[in-house]
């Protein structure tokens, strides 16, 4: 069976009138990089770069940043600019359209692999929602917890702290519902009054916080040897692990394979380079996430604390390190601690934006529901399944899946399944099923820019070769093919 497609010309790009745009170059700018910049930089970065040796760790994800990071965003922009679309339609749109350039029909067997790979980020962006929420409202949590004073104590009573507060049945749920429906009010603006406006205000203000952070842990007595271990290579500690961990984190940090990356970009004007976005975004967000290095590692380091204290560094080993290095300087401490997980929030918060936009776009074109209702719609759903992922976690015995919490059922899905299954198919879809000729038009703006420049050729070399071979080795390795 054969599907009948509207012809027009390649340089017509009405559809993008028919779309909200961003209104400024720094508005994409912040915006796509508070979709990347979350708890993957201020969180997941640094526990990841402890674990792993450092600054030889943080060398080779800066190289997989360069080689994987930048040409898998640019891969999704060009989709998701050329296709203008929600995720779910945005890969058969830009089949629809190489297709209308050939003069030609396009079959459905043809859509079945754009359909099938937009439908997984959709459902990777959504579910991802739903358990991030639950972390992102311990944030919350904590901010009202240094303010109130509730933190102070030895390693013990902040460890029972986070364990009797993560468990209880009643209070990570309130925090993930607050914080679900703080983004909710956010995304009901629209994309240049809500997302870009707020962007705009956050960015600015957790770049600041983190800043005032790094200087306060830098200047802890014994904050030398944290910063030597963050910034003087120890190239003793490598080893395939390694690798594949820098790889797996530039992945996981640049939110590829979630759908925001194509979700914003279908916002883009016409006149937005790409190619210089992709640069700009992977730079702030690898930035980032190297302070969040100089937030931690000196002031841990200054009482002896692990570098490699894994995932519970933030809400457990952090706060017993605030105690004990701001001992003598209680009002720091406090300060210090308040701002931390203010900042902590503000991270989260901007990442969640970028997922919740995702599923709200497809509600809203999809069922064709108003802006408002399909961003309730997503807000209510992802409560739901936001609590009984966080009840999963000890307050209620039996929500679990494969001996698994719920929470880390969905934590494993998409981390380890959904999100490289998606990139993969995504550099393979752009680098053999797309025509080069449109691929040329979106990475040079119908020829305006990098016309004769070598950037394209090693472009479509790295998303047709080395790509999809360095996520297949990521996925992999979390499926433990390589070993322990």
């Amino acid at each position: 069976m054969q599907l009948q497609v509207n012809h027009h010309s390649r340089t017509n790009m009405t559809h993008h009138t028919e779309r909200a745009n961003f209104g400024s170059k720094l508005g994409i700018i912040l915006a796509t990089a508070g979709s990347a910049v979350g708890l993957g930089n201020v969180w997941r970065f640094p526990y990841m770069t402890g674990q792993n040796g450092g600054a030889a760790f943080i060398l080779i994800y800066l190289g997989c940043v360069l080689l994987l990071g930048i040409p898998c965003m640019l891969s999704e922009f060009i989709i998701g600019r050329r296709g203008a679309a929600n995720t779910s339609r945005v890969y058969s749109k830009v089949v629809l359209a190489a297709d209308t350039e050939r003069n030609a029909t396009t079959s459905r067997w043809r859509l079945l692999l754009p359909k099938f790979i937009g439908l997984l980020g959709i459902t990777t962006g959504f579910l991802i929602t739903s358990y991030y929420a639950v972390v992102s409202g311990w944030c919350l949590q904590y901010i009202y917890a240094s303010a109130a004073g509730q933190l102070k104590g030895d390693a013990n009573y902040v460890t029972t702290y986070f364990t009797e507060f993560s468990t209880s049945p009643l209070r990570p749920i309130f925090w993930t519902v607050a914080i679900l429906f703080i983004t909710y009010f956010v995304i009901c603006r629209g994309v240049r009054g809500g997302i870009e406006r707020a962007s705009k205000l956050l960015m600015p203000t957790l770049f600041i916080l983190l800043v005032i952070i790094v200087v306060a842990s830098c200047m802890l007595p014994g904050a030398k040897e944290g910063i030597e271990f963050l910034l003087k290579p120890d190239f003793s500690r490598l080893n395939s692990g390694v690798f594949l961990g820098a790889l797996g984190q530039s992945f996981y940090s640049l939110s590829i394979g979630m759908g925001c990356l194509a979700t914003y970009a279908s916002y883009y004007s016409r006149q937005t380079n790409l190619l210089s976005s992709a640069v700009q975004i992977s730079f702030v967000d690898s930035f980032i996430a190297i302070l969040a290095g100089l937030m931690i590692f000196p002031a841990a380091f200054s009482v002896g604390v692990s570098p490699d204290s894994g995932a519970s560094l933030v809400f457990i080993t952090l706060p017993n390190v605030f105690n004990q290095a701001f001992s003598s300087m209680p009002v720091v401490g406090y300060v210090v601690a308040l701002f931390f997980y203010a900042l902590l929030s503000l991270a989260a918060l901007t990442s969640l934006i970028s997922l919740h936009e995702v599923s709200t776009a497809f509600f809203h074109e999809e069922f064709r529901l108003t802006r408002n209702r399909a961003a309730l719609v997503v807000t209510v759903l992802c409560c739901i399944i936001g609590a009984f992922c966080s009840l999963s976690l000890g307050a209620v015995e039996g929500i679990s899946l494969f001996g698994r919490s719920l929470f880390d059922v969905f934590d494993f899905i998409t981390g380890q399944i959904f999100l490289p299954v998606g990139g993969f198919l995504t550099c393979l879809f752009l680098g053999w099923f797309v025509p080069k000729k449109l691929i040329r038009d979106e990475f040079t703006n119908g020829g305006t820019i990098w016309k004769n420049s070598p950037l394209f050729t090693i472009f479509l070399f790295l998303i047709r070769f080395i790509c999809p071979v360095a996520i297949a080795a990521i996925f992999l390795d979390q499926l433990g093919v390589f070993g322990a």
